[in-house]
């Protein structure tokens, strides 16, 4: 078993070292990202040797509220990745105590300790919810409120848009992120949005500095964002894809006990047995240290189900 620090999935060049081969060996089902990306096409030169013009990112804006059904009345900006404004976010209040309902992604607990803030719901003055929730899929539809800081996550809401918080994006306090490397496939491309009071919106921008988003992904994400056509058709297929993944798993034994379409959570006897069982087969799947039962996997690209059937 193999965990990092901070709990991420990932890591198969940790996992390569261990159980051999090289990264080029394995398949990652570690992560919740789309294994079917969406296709980036041709980047015009311009686009790489020139800094990110105003008209692009206004472009992608403009795609990210429509695709978004974005409140007239809520900000939108665009960031290097979700993960660079939860690293901020915490910044936006004097250190208090923060209410993160667990288990969940622990990125969000460890930039608000970073930043001096205690955990804890009682007189919290932030809360943070993932939704749905990484690892479990649990959706959000009653909760606390918290107006001096409320963050909602969405990174992997795409795959239910109709589950969206989108309408209290203009709460004040409120802040809605979006992550567009999972649901499109191109983690790598490092772009995500907030979206909310446009008083802390403001404040992000501030801490990112100028152009904080490279011009391939500018041009990237405002084509991604328009193709609804394409969004309506993976939407399918991960649908269809995670039920593949529950029958296979439920015959090797696995319960389901939730996910999204992006990623599923099993109950199982040992999860490390099972994480070193697929390790053998240089599968590379995620565990976590709260729980010896949990074991979740992502989908495995067209091309190597076989492989994962191998493996079970």
């Amino acid at each position: 078993m193999i965990q990092e620090a901070r709990d991420h999935g990932g890591g198969v060049d940790a996992a390569a070292k261990t159980y051999g081969g090289v990264r080029s060996d394995w398949l990652d089902l570690s992560t919740g990202i789309n294994p079917v990306p969406y296709p980036i096409g041709v980047i015009e030169a311009d686009a790489w040797n020139a800094l990110p013009d105003k008209g692009a990112q206004q472009a992608l804006i403009a795609a990210a509220r429509q695709f978004w059904n974005v409140p007239e009345d809520a900000a939108v900006l665009a960031a290097p990745g979700a993960s660079s404004l939860i690293a901020r976010i915490p910044a936006l209040r004097p250190a208090g105590r923060v209410d993160i309902p667990t288990p969940t992604y622990n990125e969000h607990a460890a930039a608000f300790a970073a930043a001096g803030w205690k955990m804890g719901a009682e007189g919290a003055s932030a809360r943070v919810i993932v939704h749905p929730n990484n690892p479990t899929g649990h959706l959000y539809h009653t909760e606390p409120y918290c107006s001096d800081l409320h963050i909602i996550d969405e990174s992997f809401c795409d795959v239910t848009p109709d589950a969206t918080l989108i309408d209290r994006a203009t709460n004040e306090g409120a802040i809605i992120l979006k992550s567009f490397g999972k649901f499109w496939g191109l983690a790598g491309l490092r772009l995500g949005f907030a979206i909310g009071d446009p008083a802390l919106i403001s404040q992000l921008e501030q801490m990112l500095g100028p152009w904080p988003v490279a011009g391939p992904a500018l041009r990237i994400g405002t084509a991604a964002l328009q193709d609804y056509a394409w969004a309506d058709t993976i939407r399918v297929r991960l649908q269809s894809d995670s039920d593949r993944l529950d029958q296979m798993m439920a015959r090797a034994g696995a319960t389901l006990h939730g996910g999204t379409t992006l990623f599923r959570l099993y109950e199982v006897d040992d999860a490390a047995l099972w994480q070193d069982r697929f390790a053998r087969a240089k599968i590379w799947t995620r565990i976590f240290p709260y729980s010896r039962n949990f074991i979740r996997l992502g989908l495995p690209a067209p091309d190597q189900w076989h492989r994962l059937e191998a493996a079970l």
